[in-house]
């Protein structure tokens, strides 16, 4: 149920290569039956990830998270037709990879700045007629904008949403581990998968367990998202907008002047996936998609990323699932500006080449290796590319 997250030459290693990262994520089933009210899901998750090749270190790192999730029917519990309720909290502690990767976009998508509890998500939503529906609450942004269900199985960060609006913000947008209050209004069109959804976050993400709580003032003004998207069977296409309503610093302003200069941050993104020619459902899902943004508020000016996901890989394995991904984040001006100052050599982008494998051993026991291999780390010219290798185990109990 968590709808978050769901990151010189450059070549691909062996994914045997894992054999010193591991990882471990627990899922507990909802004690409840899928009639009940009130459903509840438990996920834990423990990684272990290591540099095999460049990096800052060779040091093994520890970090998990823990997922609570709780949905309930409004209906049936007291009688409010049409509406549903939500709450997540997170639990995150642990070590830091990207300390030794040194990327600019992160290569672990459980990784947080600071450990801590937080109150993820927690809101409400209310059908309108039979295609709208309106929420409200503590919100992802990333559990239904800018979102790829094929991109999934990645671990990177920048797989999960794109890195020029992920980076905005004084805290980041509302995503992962940090949400904002916001109101979405959602419209599906017609019978089929096709949508229109816009929403609006407070600019500034901070929820409980984050230093000060909840964020009431919106003092930071408002960060606005539309969404447009068409689905048809096996295809998806969608196309999204976003602007923040207040300026903010720039990312990089010249020393000597005394007034830094403050841009409006927006932008916008297009993203697709669709299935290849093939065997009938394990055929290959591929997506693609490209954002940019303008204001100059982060190192980053645009971002694009494409890749290739198959369940099941082998027809012996019913559960094999493998994904392959590429991701590029291109440097603004205001980075490089800022990197030349300090006598450093930017680069035009930093990018990442990543390969994972999960398969279900037993009923209760799937293990997913992964790979991530990012070049020009930092988004430096003479960076040498980190190859990061982590393991996933999920025990599902019976």
């Amino acid at each position: 149920m968590p709808r978050g997250r769901r990151r010189s030459a450059c070549g691909m290693a062996s994914v045997w290569a894992l054999a010193s990262a591991s990882a471990l994520e627990l899922v507990l089933p909802p004690a409840a039956s899928a009639e009940a009210p009130v459903q509840a899901e438990v996920v834990y998750t423990a990684d272990l990830a290591q540099p095999i090749r460049g990096g800052a270190d060779r040091k093994l790192r520890y970090l998990d998270n823990l997922d609570l999730v709780a949905e309930a029917d409004l209906d049936a519990l007291v009688g409010w037709h049409g509406a549903r309720a939500h709450g997540y909290v997170l639990v995150n502690n642990g070590a830091h990879p990207n300390t030794a990767a040194g990327s600019l976009e992160g290569v672990n998508n459980i990784e947080v700045g600071k450990a801590g509890v937080r109150l993820f998500e927690a809101w409400a939503e209310q059908d309108i007629g039979s295609q709208g529906a309106l929420l409200v609450g503590l919100y992802d942004l990333n559990s239904e904008f800018y979102a790829l269900e094929s991109a999934g199985l990645l671990l990177g960060p920048p797989f999960g949403i794109g890195t020029e609006l992920a980076a905005t913000g004084r805290n980041g947008p509302s995503i992962f581990p940090s949400s904002a209050l916001a109101v979405r209004a959602n419209l599906r069109l017609g019978e089929g998968e096709s949508y229109v959804r816009v929403a609006a976050f407070n600019a500034h993400a901070a929820t409980l367990g984050d230093p000060g709580g909840v964020d009431f003032g919106f003092h930071d003004g408002l960060l606005l998202i539309g969404e447009g998207g068409l689905g048809r069977q096996h295809a998806r296409l969608s196309l999204g907008l976003w602007a923040y309503t207040r300026a903010r610093e720039a990312y990089y302003s010249d020393p000597a002047d005394p007034d830094p200069q403050r841009r409006h941050a927006r932008g916008a993104y297009v993203q697709g996936e669709f299935q290849l020619p093939g065997a009938g459902e394990s055929a290959f899902q591929a997506f693609v998609r490209a954002g940019f943004s303008r204001g100059g508020t982060t190192p980053f000016a645009w971002s694009t990323s494409a890749g290739l996901f198959r369940a099941p890989v082998l027809a012996a394995r019913p559960g094999s699932s493998a994904s392959l991904g590429v991701h590029y984040a291109g440097t603004g001006r205001s980075f490089r500006q800022e990197a030349r100052a300090l006598g450093q050599s930017p680069a035009s982008s930093e990018y990442t080449l990543e390969a994972t494998y999960s398969d279900r051993l037993a009923d209760w026991l799937t293990v997913q290796p992964d790979l991530q291999l990012v070049c020009h780390p930092g988004g430096l010219r003479g960076a040498p590319a980190a190859l990061i290798g982590t393991v996933r185990l999920t025990l599902t109990l019976p």
